[in-house]
C-alpha cells in the first residue's frame, strides 16, 4: 500500500471544477495583483477568524515580518520565541536586525512554555511570538498577560493553525496580529505561496497594508521603507473556493486523529509511541499528526519501505543552527526542544485518508516495534 504524507491530488479532485472556474475568471479579468479578489479573501478570513481586519501578503514568512515591522521591531530589539519551530519564525526577527531570544517548549503540546517568558524579558524586549505548532494553540492567556504587564506586543505564529481555537477564540484573534500561511501543504493551502495577517487594530492594519507595497499609500510616495509582499489574485481566488471546505476538512483530520488513538491503543502501542496531546480548552486542527517515537529514524526508514510517507518537523532546533551560533546558545540550552527534535515523527493525517489507510499505518508501526 502506498500512503503519502499528504495527497493534494485527492483534495483537488473534489473541488476541481470550482477551482478552475475561479482561475478562469481571474484570467478573463486580467487583474492579478491585489484587487477585488484579494479584498474579498481578506474579508472572508477576517470574518472566519473573528477579527476586524486582514491583510493578504505573499507568504506566511512575510506575514511574520510585516507584523514585526508594524509593531516597531527594529535593530537592537529583542523578540521572544521558541527554538522548536520552522525557520521563518526566527528568521523574520533576524531580518530586521533584531535578536531572537528563545524559551523552551512544553513537552506534551510542543508549544511555548509560558512559565519561562518572564525571565527572558529585558528592557529591549519588543514582542513575543508564540507558535501554534502543528495546529494547536499555545497557552495564550498566560502569554498575553505577561506581555501586557511588560508592554510588549504578541504576534501569533498561526501559520499551521487556521481554524484552531482556544476557549472558543480562534487562532489569530488573540494577539496584536495573527500570521497565516497558505503554503500548499497547509490545511488551507493555495496553488503556491501566500499568506495573511489578521488584526483587531485599525492602525496595525493600515501600517501592514502600506508596508506590503513598499511603504506607500499613494503611488510613488513612500512614507516608510516597506517590502513587496502582496497576495496574488489567482491565489486569493483559489483560497476563496477552498475556504468553504476548510471546516469539513478539519473535521476529517480530527476524525482521523481519533481513529489513530483507537488503533494505537488496540495495537498496544501506547507504551511505545506518545500520541499528540490536546490541551484542555483547545480545538486542534492537526496540520500535522506528530508522535514521539523511540528509534525514530529506524521507524521512519521502515515505514518508507512499507510505502508510508512521514516527515520530521523539526530535526534541528533554531538555537543550534549554524546561522545562530552568534547568539551564544549551545546544545543543552533548551533540553525539551532538543529531545523533542530527536523523537518526533509526523504521520499522514489528511482528510481523504480511509480507515484502511489508517489501519495499515498503525499495523506497520506495531510490526516495527514487535520486531525490536
Amino acid at each position: 500500500m502506498n500512503i503519502p504524507l499528504l495527497d493534494l491530488k485527492a483534495q483537488y479532485q473534489s473541488i476541481r471544477s470550482e477551482v478552475l472556474s475561479a482561475i478562469e475568471t481571474v484570467c478573463d479579468e486580467q487583474g492579478f495583483i491585489l484587487g477585488p479578489k484579494v479584498t474579498e479573501m481578506e474579508r472572508s478570513v477576517a470574518a472566519y477568524v473573528g477579527t476586524a481586519h486582514a491583510v493578504g501578503v505573499a507568504s506566511g514568512s512575510d506575514a511574520l515580518l510585516l507584523s514585526l515591522m508594524a509593531v516597531g521591531v527594529g535593530a537592537g530589539d529583542e523578540v521572544i520565541t521558541v527554538p522548536f519551530t520552522f525557520f521563518a519564525t526566527a528568521g523574520a526577527i533576524s531580518r530586521l536586525n533584531a535578536k531572537p531570544v528563545f524559551v523552551d517548549i512544553c513537552g506534551d503540546t510542543f508549544n511555548m512554555d509560558p512559565s519561562l517568558i518572564e525571565q527572558a524579558i529585558t528592557p529591549r524586549t519588543k514582542a513575543i511570538i508564540p507558535v501554534h505548532l502543528f495546529g494547536q494553540c499555545a497557552e495564550m492567556e498566560s502569554i498575553t498577560a505577561t506581555a501586557k504587564r511588560h508592554g510588549v506586543a504578541v504576534i501569533e505564529d498561526a501559520c499551521q493553525a487556521i481554524g484552531a481555537k482556544r476557549h472558543g477564540v480562534m487562532a489569530g484573534a488573540m494577539g496584536e496580529t495573527g500570521c497565516f500561511s497558505f503554503f500548499p501543504s497547509k490545511n488551507l493551502g493555495g496553488f503556491g505561496d501566500g499568506g495573511m495577517v489578521t488584526t483587531r487594530d485599525q492602525a496595525l492594519h493600515d501600517a501592514m497594508a502600506m508596508l506590503r507595497v513598499h511603504g506607500s499609500h499613494v503611488r510613488y510616495l513612500h512614507e516608510r521603507i516597506g517590502i513587496n509582499s502582496r497576495l496574488d489574485a489567482l491565489q486569493a481566488a483559489v483560497l476563496q473556493v477552498k475556504l468553504k471546505y476548510l471546516d469539513r476538512w478539519t473535521q476529517g483530520r480530527r476524525r482521523n486523529a481519533a481513529q489513530y488513538e483507537r488503533l494505537f491503543k488496540e495495537a498496544g502501542l501506547n507504551d511505545r509511541v506518545t500520541l499528540p496531546t490536546t490541551e484542555k480548552g483547545n480545538e486542534h486542527v492537526f496540520n500535522q499528526f506528530t508522535v514521539r517515537a523511540p528509534q525514530r529514524d529506524a521507524l521512519r526508514a521502515y515505514l518508507k519501505d512499507k510505502g508510508i510517507g512521514t516527515e520530521i518537523y523539526y530535526p534541528v532546533p533554531m538555537h543550534v543552527q549554524t546561522c545562530y551560533r552568534e547568539l551564544g546558545y549551545r546544545k543543552g540550552s533548551f533540553p525539551v526542544s532538543e529531545q523533542t527534535a530527536e523523537e518526533v515523527l509526523s504521520l499522514p493525517i489528511y482528510a481523504e485518508l480511509t480507515g484502511q489507510h489508517l489501519s495499515y499505518v498503525a499495523e506497520m508501526i506495531a510490526a516495527f516495534y514487535r520486531s525490536r
